[in-house]
Protein backbone atom coordinates (compact mmCIF):
# COMPACT_ATOMS: atom_id res chain seq x y z
CA UNK A 1 0.00 0.00 0.00
CA UNK A 2 1.33 3.39 -0.99
CA UNK A 3 2.57 5.46 1.93
CA UNK A 4 1.91 2.66 4.45
CA UNK A 5 4.55 0.91 6.54
CA UNK A 6 4.31 -1.95 9.00
CA UNK A 7 5.77 -0.59 12.24
CA UNK A 8 6.90 -2.79 15.10
CA UNK A 9 7.39 0.02 17.64
CA UNK A 10 8.13 3.72 18.03
CA UNK A 11 9.91 4.69 21.24
CA UNK A 12 12.09 7.33 22.88
CA UNK A 13 15.42 6.31 24.36
CA UNK A 14 19.12 7.08 24.11
CA UNK A 15 21.17 6.17 21.07
CA UNK A 16 23.00 3.03 22.17
CA UNK A 17 25.51 2.69 19.35
CA UNK A 18 27.33 4.69 16.63
CA UNK A 19 29.30 7.91 17.07
CA UNK A 20 26.08 9.52 18.36
CA UNK A 21 25.80 7.07 21.29
CA UNK A 22 24.31 8.59 24.41
CA UNK A 23 22.13 11.17 22.68
CA UNK A 24 18.33 11.13 23.16
CA UNK A 25 16.75 9.59 20.08
CA UNK A 26 13.35 8.54 18.73
CA UNK A 27 13.46 5.04 17.25
CA UNK A 28 11.12 3.90 14.49
CA UNK A 29 11.47 0.13 14.34
CA UNK A 30 10.00 -1.31 11.17
CA UNK A 31 8.77 -4.90 10.83
CA UNK A 32 10.31 -7.66 8.68
CA UNK A 33 13.88 -8.78 8.03
CA UNK A 34 15.46 -10.74 5.19
CA UNK A 35 18.33 -11.94 7.41
CA UNK A 36 18.51 -14.42 10.29
CA UNK A 37 21.73 -13.53 12.09
CA UNK A 38 22.85 -16.03 14.72
CA UNK A 39 23.05 -13.32 17.39
CA UNK A 40 19.87 -11.39 16.49
CA UNK A 41 18.34 -9.57 19.47
CA UNK A 42 15.21 -8.22 17.74
CA UNK A 43 13.51 -11.36 16.45
CA UNK A 44 10.21 -9.92 17.66
CA UNK A 45 10.46 -7.45 14.76
CA UNK A 46 10.40 -10.19 12.11
CA UNK A 47 6.60 -10.34 11.92
CA UNK A 48 4.92 -8.22 14.62
CA UNK A 49 3.66 -4.77 13.70
CA UNK A 50 0.80 -2.47 12.79
CA UNK A 51 0.17 -0.60 9.55
CA UNK A 52 0.81 3.14 9.81
CA UNK A 53 0.87 5.90 7.22
CA UNK A 54 4.06 7.89 6.79
CA UNK A 55 2.26 11.01 7.99
CA UNK A 56 1.02 9.30 11.16
CA UNK A 57 4.53 7.98 11.89
CA UNK A 58 5.94 11.50 11.59
CA UNK A 59 3.22 12.90 13.84
CA UNK A 60 4.06 10.28 16.46
CA UNK A 61 7.77 11.10 16.21
CA UNK A 62 7.03 14.81 16.68
CA UNK A 63 5.35 14.08 20.02
CA UNK A 64 8.75 13.36 21.59
CA UNK A 65 10.17 16.79 20.70
CA UNK A 66 13.54 15.28 19.75
CA UNK A 67 15.43 16.07 16.55
CA UNK A 68 17.39 12.79 16.31
CA UNK A 69 15.45 9.91 14.73
CA UNK A 70 16.68 6.43 13.86
CA UNK A 71 14.88 4.19 11.39
CA UNK A 72 15.73 0.61 12.27
CA UNK A 73 14.33 -2.92 12.26
CA UNK A 74 14.37 -5.77 11.47
CA UNK A 75 15.65 -4.53 8.16
CA UNK A 76 14.02 -1.17 7.38
CA UNK A 77 14.96 -1.21 3.69
CA UNK A 78 12.91 -4.40 3.25
CA UNK A 79 9.90 -2.07 3.02
CA UNK A 80 10.36 0.24 0.02
CA UNK A 81 8.24 2.97 1.60
CA UNK A 82 10.99 3.41 4.21
CA UNK A 83 12.82 5.53 1.61
CA UNK A 84 9.92 7.96 1.47
CA UNK A 85 9.63 7.99 5.26
CA UNK A 86 13.28 8.99 5.66
CA UNK A 87 12.95 11.64 2.96
CA UNK A 88 9.94 13.20 4.68
CA UNK A 89 11.60 13.08 8.09
CA UNK A 90 14.54 14.99 6.61
CA UNK A 91 12.12 17.46 5.03
CA UNK A 92 10.74 18.02 8.55
CA UNK A 93 14.23 19.00 9.76
CA UNK A 94 14.94 15.83 11.71
CA UNK A 95 18.48 14.44 11.90
CA UNK A 96 17.78 10.99 10.49
CA UNK A 97 19.82 7.83 10.98
CA UNK A 98 19.31 4.52 9.19
CA UNK A 99 20.45 1.25 10.76
CA UNK A 100 20.69 -1.35 7.99
CA UNK A 101 22.10 -4.86 7.78
CA UNK A 102 23.99 -4.23 4.55
CA UNK A 103 22.27 -6.82 2.39
CA UNK A 104 19.88 -4.50 0.51
CA UNK A 105 20.79 -1.57 -1.77
CA UNK A 106 21.34 1.82 -0.09
CA UNK A 107 21.90 3.85 -3.29
CA UNK A 108 18.40 5.38 -3.19
CA UNK A 109 18.54 6.46 0.47
CA UNK A 110 18.23 10.24 0.83
CA UNK A 111 21.74 11.74 1.01
CA UNK A 112 20.76 13.69 4.13
CA UNK A 113 20.39 10.44 6.09
CA UNK A 114 23.28 9.18 8.24
CA UNK A 115 23.65 5.50 7.37
CA UNK A 116 25.02 2.99 9.88
CA UNK A 117 25.53 -0.18 7.86
CA UNK A 118 26.56 -3.62 9.07
CA UNK A 119 28.89 -5.92 7.24
CA UNK A 120 28.00 -9.35 8.53
CA UNK A 121 30.89 -11.33 10.02
CA UNK A 122 31.36 -15.12 9.70
CA UNK A 123 29.75 -15.97 13.06
CA UNK A 124 26.54 -14.21 12.04
CA UNK A 125 25.97 -17.00 9.47
CA UNK A 126 24.81 -14.26 7.07
CA UNK A 127 28.13 -13.19 5.57
CA UNK A 128 27.06 -14.41 2.12
CA UNK A 129 24.30 -11.78 2.12
CA UNK A 130 26.70 -8.80 2.31
CA UNK A 131 26.13 -6.43 -0.62
CA UNK A 132 29.64 -5.02 -0.97
CA UNK A 133 28.70 -2.60 -3.75
CA UNK A 134 26.91 -0.60 -1.04
CA UNK A 135 30.34 0.62 0.06
CA UNK A 136 30.45 2.74 -3.11
CA UNK A 137 27.39 4.69 -1.96
CA UNK A 138 28.47 5.41 1.60
CA UNK A 139 29.33 9.01 2.50
CA UNK A 140 32.15 10.21 4.80
CA UNK A 141 29.48 10.96 7.43
CA UNK A 142 28.19 7.36 7.34
CA UNK A 143 29.51 4.49 9.44
CA UNK A 144 30.20 0.77 8.91
CA UNK A 145 29.70 -1.61 11.82
CA UNK A 146 31.30 -5.00 12.40
CA UNK A 147 29.73 -7.14 15.15
CA UNK A 148 32.46 -9.47 16.36
CA UNK A 149 31.94 -12.75 18.19
CA UNK A 150 35.37 -14.37 18.00
CA UNK A 151 38.89 -14.05 16.63
CA UNK A 152 37.86 -15.28 13.17
CA UNK A 153 35.33 -12.42 12.93
CA UNK A 154 38.02 -9.98 14.02
CA UNK A 155 40.57 -11.12 11.45
CA UNK A 156 37.94 -11.16 8.72
CA UNK A 157 36.87 -7.61 9.62
CA UNK A 158 40.48 -6.42 9.45
CA UNK A 159 40.82 -7.92 5.97
CA UNK A 160 37.65 -6.21 4.75
CA UNK A 161 38.78 -2.84 6.12
CA UNK A 162 42.01 -3.21 4.17
CA UNK A 163 40.47 -4.61 1.01
CA UNK A 164 37.97 -1.77 0.69
CA UNK A 165 40.20 0.93 2.21
CA UNK A 166 37.45 1.74 4.69
CA UNK A 167 39.57 3.82 7.06
CA UNK A 168 40.01 6.44 4.35
CA UNK A 169 36.30 6.54 3.59
CA UNK A 170 34.36 6.75 6.86
CA UNK A 171 34.13 5.79 10.55
CA UNK A 172 34.48 2.07 11.25
CA UNK A 173 32.70 0.68 14.33
CA UNK A 174 33.63 -2.52 16.18
CA UNK A 175 31.33 -4.06 18.77
CA UNK A 176 31.07 -7.46 20.42
CA UNK A 177 28.32 -10.04 20.19
CA UNK A 178 26.75 -9.42 23.58
CA UNK A 179 27.48 -12.31 25.93
CA UNK A 180 29.79 -14.05 23.45
CA UNK A 181 32.99 -12.00 23.42
CA UNK A 182 34.26 -9.96 26.36
CA UNK A 183 34.63 -6.25 25.50
CA UNK A 184 38.10 -6.22 27.09
CA UNK A 185 39.26 -8.97 24.74
CA UNK A 186 38.21 -7.03 21.65
CA UNK A 187 39.69 -3.78 22.98
CA UNK A 188 43.01 -5.53 23.59
CA UNK A 189 43.04 -6.88 20.02
CA UNK A 190 42.32 -3.40 18.65
CA UNK A 191 45.09 -1.82 20.71
CA UNK A 192 47.60 -4.55 19.90
CA UNK A 193 47.03 -4.02 16.17
CA UNK A 194 46.67 -0.22 16.51
CA UNK A 195 43.49 -0.38 14.45
CA UNK A 196 41.86 2.89 13.46
CA UNK A 197 38.37 1.81 14.53
CA UNK A 198 35.86 3.07 17.07
CA UNK A 199 35.06 0.48 19.74
CA UNK A 200 31.51 0.63 21.03
CA UNK A 201 29.29 -1.10 23.54
CA UNK A 202 25.56 -1.57 23.07
CA UNK A 203 24.94 1.05 25.72
CA UNK A 204 21.25 0.23 26.12
CA UNK A 205 22.09 -3.33 27.19
CA UNK A 206 24.07 -1.99 30.13
CA UNK A 207 21.53 0.64 31.17
CA UNK A 208 18.54 -1.70 31.00
CA UNK A 209 18.19 -5.46 31.34
CA UNK A 210 19.55 -6.76 27.99
CA UNK A 211 16.28 -8.28 26.72
CA UNK A 212 14.17 -5.17 27.47
CA UNK A 213 12.11 -3.98 24.51
CA UNK A 214 11.40 -0.36 23.65
CA UNK A 215 14.77 1.00 24.76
Amino acid sequence: MNGILKVNEIFFSVQGESSLAGLPCVFVRLTYCNLRCSYCDTEYAFYEGVDMSIDSIIEKVKEYNCKLVEVTGGEPLFQKESLKLMEKLCDNSFLVMLETGGSLPIKDVDKRVKIVMDLKTPSSKMMKKNLYENINYLKPTDEIKFVIGNREDYEWSKSIIEKYNLNDKLTVLFSTVFGELQPLTLVNWILEDKLNVRFQLQMHKYIWEPSTKGV
